[in-house]
């Protein structure tokens, strides 16, 4: 995918703001996932530091909070958003979130840049439409009366806190009203950056070290003991330190799965959906790079990225397959150690990192998703032998996805037996702010905005021997 202006514009070096343009319009009308588009587009059009950033913010910061966008648009507009060109519209989009939440950027430089878009993406006409828009709102941002938690709460964290209306009813009733308006904040935080030690090849004191040398802020991460945070824009896969395999990016609750998993080194484990690879990395680490990892996935352009990750890294003991892990074959029946399921899922635990989601999603998927997640653990269960492992994992917060489809998976599989997780994780993680009762029972739940992770999902059944 490779966003363009429209045909018959002339290529040319963009702009922050172009770039981020491009990006838009990409993930609104070609569903591309933001963090790979951004990527492209910036090392497409070799911006500087600052201007890679600037494009950076324009990019999540327009799509964390259109819903509050759109509807102040809509106080401008004399037809639906929708019904605009979509190039107009995200230029609009852009200018709005300038003028909303960007004080540092002048008036002047959100409206006329916008008009100058406008001009490239559109015409003459178009470029009038922007003018008025922007500078009309620019002139009323005071006046504008936002709904009131008092006068109607959902409508509130509707059009305050940027959440489609269907995820903001469905935490209210859930969560209740002030849980449900603490979650809503989280999401529109900047999540940290985290990194997976490779303890195969450094120790985390030593890569805090070297990252630290390499201009990187550090400081450990709050849970996993392989993790590191880091405080800084650039790009990381740049770093030399990257490119010698001694880090991995992930966030601490998916590095969490693995401590859960268990596996010990020369087991037989099959992480049957295992691409990009993260979570497939960190348990050949903790087997210390012995025994065998079956790499499964159903896209097999996906695995490549589980092999370059491998590669990079240094692993050598997993194996990668391309089929549909409904599907997996008897030959593996009854003989894994571990089994991984890190299900697809509605991803409404990431929604800080990939805020293009909440705008995606519709309540109708959540069936259509447990009922795969069901397919997928019982297909699992049956590599499982008599005394191993199989643990279920989400990045998702919704019941449907997750307690309810381990009940289902619990009561229809006697043989499976769900077990305490307090032994796999950090102590601390249950003096987070937020108590985990459920450990004890074989499931937990994490939460942006009880422990600054992100939301994530983990339960663990043994086979009755």
């Amino acid at each position: 995918m490779n966003p363009k202006p429209p045909k018959g514009k002339v290529k040319r070096r963009a702009s922050a703001r172009e770039a981020a343009l491009q990006v838009l319009h990409a993930v609104e009308e070609e569903g591309a996932y933001a963090n790979l588009v951004l990527n492209r587009v910036l090392e497409g059009q070799n911006l500087n530091k600052l201007d890679r950033g600037l494009a950076t913010e324009l990019v999540y910061g327009t799509l964390k909070w259109r819903g509050k966008v759109d509807w102040v648009l809509s106080r401008f507009l004399s037809r639906p958003l929708e019904k605009l060109d979509p190039w107009i519209r995200e230029i609009l989009r852009l200018g709005a979130y300038q003028l909303l939440f960007m004080d540092r950027i002048p008036v002047s430089a959100a409206c006329n840049e916008g008009v100058n878009l406008a001009k490239i993406y559109g015409h003459k006409g178009t470029a009038g439409l922007v003018n008025g828009v922007l500078r009309n709102l620019e002139r009323n941002l005071q006046g504008l009366e936002y709904p009131q938690p008092g006068e109607d709460l959902r409508e509130h964290l509707v059009v305050n806190y940027s959440h489609p209306r269907w995820m903001v009813e469905k935490w209210l009733e859930e969560l209740g009203p002030e849980e449900a308006l603490a979650l809503c904040k989280a999401n529109n935080e900047v999540p940290p950056l985290t990194v997976r030690t490779n303890t195969l090849k450094v120790s985390r004191e030593q890569l805090a070290e070297i990252l630290t040398g390499e201009g990187m802020e550090i400081s450990p991460a709050n849970y996993a003991p392989e993790g590191l945070v880091v405080r800084d824009l650039f790009a990381l896969t740049r770093l030399e330190s990257f490119r010698q395999g001694l880090f991995q990016v992930q966030d601490e609750s998916s590095m969490l799965v693995a401590r859960v998993v268990n596996p010990r080194p020369g087991d037989l484990v099959i992480d049957a959906c295992s691409a990009p690879g993260g979570k497939t990395t960190h348990l050949a680490q903790v087997m210390g790079n012995r025994g065998k990892i079956m790499a499964v996935d159903i896209h097999p352009h996906k695995l490549g990225l589980v092999e370059e990750n491998c590669r990079r890294l240094d692993i050598e003991m997993v194996e990668t397959q391309a089929f549909d892990a409904r599907e997996l074959p008897d030959r593996w029946s009854g003989k894994a150690d571990c089994v991984l399921v890190d299900a697809p899922c509605s991803g409404l635990g990431v929604l800080r990192r990939r805020p293009e989601i909440r705008w995606r999603k519709e309540i109708a998927q959540l069936p259509e998703l447990a009922a795969l997640q069901k397919a997928l653990l019982v297909k699992a269960a049956g590599c499982v032998k008599p005394g191993g492992a199989l643990i279920y994992s989400t990045c998702t917060i919704t019941r449907e996805e997750n307690l309810q489809v381990v009940e289902d998976f619990s009561a229809k599989n006697p043989e499976f037996g769900l077990v305490d997780l307090t032994p796999y994780l950090p102590e601390n993680l249950f003096n987070a702010g937020g108590h985990l009762p459920t450990a004890t029972k074989g499931y937990v739940q994490l939460m942006p905005h009880i422990h600054g992770t992100d939301g994530f999902f983990i339960a663990r059944w043994e086979r009755k021997s």
